[in-house]
C-alpha cells in the first residue's frame, strides 16, 4: 500500500480483462497498440485508476460445480513497485470524461471509462472475472465511487500504519489487500501457498483478531458463523470490498 496519505490504495480488483481499442504504451509513447486485451489487476486510489498488465500470480477459482478457470494477477501493495508493463494504464481522476459501471443477468460486471490523454479522447472497458452470488460490490460499483472522488465529494480516512510483511499479522493484512472477505480456511491456504509456510487456523484467527483491534481489519461474521475478515477501507461505509 502507498505509504503516504497523499495517495492512498481505495480498491483493487484481480484477474481483470482490460479491453481497449486501443492502448499505447507508457513505456513507448509513440507507439499505439491496437485491439489486444490483456489480463491483471485494476486499482483505485484516491488520485488515479491504475491498471497493472500481467500476472505474477495465478489462481484457480470455481466456475462451477466442478469447473474452474485460472485468473492471472500482480499483488500491488506499493504503488511505487509496480512492475513496468507497456499495457498498464494510469488514469488520473480529473481526466476522466465519463465512467458508467455495467451489469445484468448472464454478463460479467464491468467499468467502462473514458478519459483525456492530452487532447487525446481514449477509452477502456474492465471486466471482472471473479464474481459469485456472495459478493455484494464488483467492478460497477466502482463507478459512483470514482464521480465522487472527482467532483472531491467522497470522504477518505488516514489508516493507521500496517505491519510489516515479515510478520505473521502483515501476511494476513496483505493477503486482506483484494478487500474482499475471507474465512480462516482460505486466509490459510493462501499465506501457507505464498509463503511456503505451515499454519494453523488458531494462529491465522490470532493475527486477524489482532488486525481488528488495530482497526485495519473487521469481522463480518456473527457469533454463530465461522469468523470472516475483511481489511478496512480508507473509504468506510462506502467501501468497494466484498
Amino acid at each position: 500500500m502507498s505509504s503516504s496519505f497523499d495517495e492512498q490504495i481505495l480498491a483493487q480488483e484481480q484477474g481483470v480483462i482490460n479491453r481497449s481499442p486501443g492502448l499505447r504504451s507508457e513505456l513507448q509513447t509513440a507507439i499505439d497498440v491496437s485491439g489486444k486485451e490483456t489480463e491483471g489487476t485494476l486499482v483505485l486510489t484516491n488520485k488515479r485508476l491504475l491498471y497493472v498488465s500481467g500476472g505474477e500470480h495465478r489462481e484457480d477459482i470455481p466456475t462451477g460445480s466442478i469447473s474452474q478457470k485460472a485468473i492471472f494477477f500482480t499483488d500491488v501493495e506499493d504503488l511505487e513497485s509496480i512492475p513496468s508493463d507497456p499495457y498498464n494504464l494510469t488514469i488520473w481522476l480529473p481526466s476522466i470524461t465519463k465512467v458508467a459501471g455495467h451489469h445484468a443477468p448472464a454478463m460479467a460486471p464491468k467499468l467502462e471509462v473514458k478519459w483525456d490523454d492530452r487532447g487525446v479522447s481514449r477509452s477502456a472497458e474492465f471486466v471482472e472475472q471473479v464474481t459469485g452470488s456472495s459478493r455484494r460490490k464488483n467492478l460497477n460499483d466502482w463507478a459512483p465511487v470514482i464521480e465522487r472522488l472527482k467532483a472531491g465529494r467522497e470522504k477518505v480516512s488516514p489508516m493507521a500504519a500496517a505491519p510489516d510483511e515479515s510478520t505473521l499479522e502483515g501476511r494476513v493484512l496483505h493477503a486482506l489487500d483484494d478487500m474482499q472477505e475471507k474465512g480462516l480456511l482460505t486466509l490459510e491456504s493462501e499465506l501457507e501457498n505464498r509463503y511456503k509456510v505451515d499454519l494453523e487456523p488458531e494462529e491465522v484467527e490470532a493475527a486477524c483478531e489482532k488486525l481488528a483491534a488495530q482497526g485495519l481489519v473487521k469481522k463480518t461474521s456473527s457469533k454463530d458463523e465461522p469468523p470472516f475478515y475483511q481489511k478496512v477501507s480508507p473509504l468506510g461505509e462506502d467501501s468497494l470490498g466484498d
